[in-house]
C-alpha cells in the first residue's frame, strides 16, 4: 500500500510521512483509524504490542498483586520479578508503575527497604507524566514514604506522607482507602516523635475513613496502630481492647503472619496490666507463629518481649539468652533498628545485674548506638538512663546524675 494509497480522503501522503519517519505522532482516533485501514489491532499500532499481548501481561501483574494482597510476599517478588521483560517490552507506562510498586512493597515487607526505594523512586518519575492521575501520585509517594520510615528517616517519611494526602484529598476521584493507610502511616511517624496527640487524630481520621469503607483488613491494621498509641499514653486497658478487636479480624482472614505480630504487643500490655503469666503464655504463641509463618524479626519482637517479662521478674540469666536470640535473629536489619536497641537494652540490663559491668557497658553504647540512627528522644533517653544506672553502679554518682539530666532534657516537650 503506497503512502497515497493509506492516506485515503482523510490525510495528505505528507502527513502520513511525517508518522513514518516519527516526526509527528498521531492521535488515538488517527491511530484506530489506520488500523483499521490496514487491518492490524491498534493497540499493536500504537505501541508494538496486540491486544492480546497486553491482556496476557495485566492477567499476570493481576495474579502478582494477588500474591501481595494475600501477603504471600516471597511469592509475590518472583512473579513481579519475572514480569518485566514482559512489561518493559509493552512500553506501557501504566503497566510498568504497577509492576515497580508492586514488586517494591512486597520487597519492603521482606526487609529489602533500599532496593524498594529505588523501584519507588524510578515509578515516581512515570506517574510525573500527564497520562497519570494525582492518586496515582499520591499511592506511589505513600510507599515511599513507608520505606523511608523503615529506614528512620521519619521526617522525610512525613513529608513525603503530607504530599500525598494533600494529592489524594484534592482529586477528583474518591480515594479513601488510600487517604485511611496514608493517615495511618503518618501516625506512625507521630507516635516515633512522640506527638502522641497528633499520631492519636491521624489514627482516628484514619479507622473513620476504613470503617466507612467496610475495609476488614485496613480496619484491623488501624485498630493495631490504635493500640501502640494507646501503649505509649499508659492507657493499657484501651490498648487491650483495641489490640482484641485487631485480632480477632486478623483471625478471620486468616493472616497469621501479622496476628503473630499483634499478639507479640498484646502480651506486654498484659504484663502492664498486672499478668505476668498470661502474658507469657501470650508471647510464646506469637513466637510459635512467628516461627511457622518464616517471620524472623516477628520472632525476633516476641523473644525480646519474653527476655523483658523475664527481667522484670528477676530471671536475669534467662533475660540475657533470649535477648542474645532476639539479637541474632535481627542481625543486619537495619529497618529494625527500634528492636535491635530495645534487645542491647535488655541484654545490658541482664548483664547489669549479674554485676558483668563491662558487658553491660557494651550493650548499652550498642543500644545508644541503634537509637541515634532513629532519631528518637525517647529512645536515647532510655539508653541514657540505662548508662545512669550503669554508672551508678561504679560508684561515679556525678557521671550518673549528668546522664539522668541529659535523659530528662531529651523528654522534655519545651526548651528555652
Amino acid at each position: 500500500m503506497t503512502q497515497t494509497g493509506l492516506a485515503g480522503e482523510r490525510f495528505s501522503k505528507e502527513y502520513v510521512s511525517q508518522i513514518e519517519r516519527g516526526k509527528t505522532r498521531p492521535t488515538a482516533e488517527t491511530v484506530a483509524w489506520l488500523a483499521q485501514r490496514l487491518g492490524v489491532d491498534a493497540a499493536f499500532l500504537a505501541n508494538g504490542v496486540s491486544a492480546d499481548e497486553r491482556g496476557r501481561v495485566d492477567a499476570s501483574l493481576a495474579r502478582a498483586e494477588a500474591l501481595l494482597e494475600a501477603r504471600r510476599n516471597p511469592e509475590a517478588v518472583e512473579a513481579f520479578s519475572d514480569l518485566h521483560s514482559a512489561v518493559l517490552a509493552t512500553g506501557l507506562r501504566e503497566l510498568e508503575v504497577r509492576l515497580l510498586a508492586g514488586e517494591a512493597t512486597a520487597r519492603l515487607r521482606e526487609g529489602e527497604v533500599r532496593q524498594a526505594i529505588e523501584l519507588l523512586n524510578r515509578a515516581r518519575q512515570l506517574t510525573e507524566g500527564p497520562e497519570f492521575s494525582d492518586v496515582e501520585r499520591a499511592d506511589v509517594l505513600f510507599r515511599l514514604g513507608m520505606a523511608r520510615f523503615r529506614l528512620s528517616s521519619v521526617q522525610t517519611a512525613i513529608n513525603l506522607f503530607d504530599e500525598a494526602l494533600k494529592l489524594a484529598e484534592a482529586a477528583p476521584l474518591p480515594s479513601d482507602h488510600l487517604r485511611s493507610n496514608i493517615l495511618a502511616w503518618r501516625s506512625r511517624c507521630y507516635q516515633r516523635r512522640r506527638d502522641l496527640e497528633a499520631a492519636r487524630e491521624d489514627v482516628e481520621r484514619a479507622l473513620e475513613l476504613a470503617e466507612g469503607l467496610n475495609d476488614r483488613r485496613t480496619t484491623a491494621d488501624i485498630f493495631f496502630t490504635a493500640s501502640a498509641i494507646a501503649d505509649r499514653e499508659g492507657k493499657w486497658v484501651l490498648a487491650r481492647s483495641y489490640a482484641e478487636r485487631a485480632k480477632a479480624i486478623y483471625e478471620e482472614l486468616e493472616d497469621r503472619r501479622t496476628l503473630g505480630r499483634l499478639m507479640n504487643n498484646l502480651g506486654g500490655i498484659n504484663f502492664l496490666l498486672g499478668h505476668p503469666d498470661e502474658a507469657e503464655s501470650i508471647l510464646k504463641d506469637a513466637f510459635r507463629i512467628a516461627l511457622e509463618v518464616g517471620n524472623d524479626e516477628g520472632a525476633a519482637h516476641a523473644v525480646n518481649s519474653l527476655a523483658q517479662v523475664h527481667l522484670r521478674t528477676g530471671d536475669v540469666e534467662r533475660a540475657e539468652e533470649q535477648a542474645r536470640h532476639a539479637l541474632q535473629l535481627l542481625d543486619g536489619r537495619v529497618d529494625y533498628l527500634d528492636e535491635i536497641g530495645n534487645a542491647q537494652l535488655v541484654l545490658g540490663r541482664s548483664l547489669l545485674e549479674q554485676d558483668r559491668l563491662d558487658e553491660a557497658e557494651t550493650a548499652f553504647g550498642a543500644a545508644e548506638e541503634a537509637f541515634d540512627q532513629l532519631s528518637s528522644g525517647s529512645h536515647r533517653a532510655a539508653a541514657w538512663v540505662a548508662q545512669g544506672d550503669l554508672a551508678t553502679k561504679r560508684g561515679d554518682h556525678a557521671f550518673a546524675a549528668r546522664l539522668y539530666r541529659t535523659a530528662a532534657e531529651a523528654l522534655q516537650d519545651v526548651r528555652f
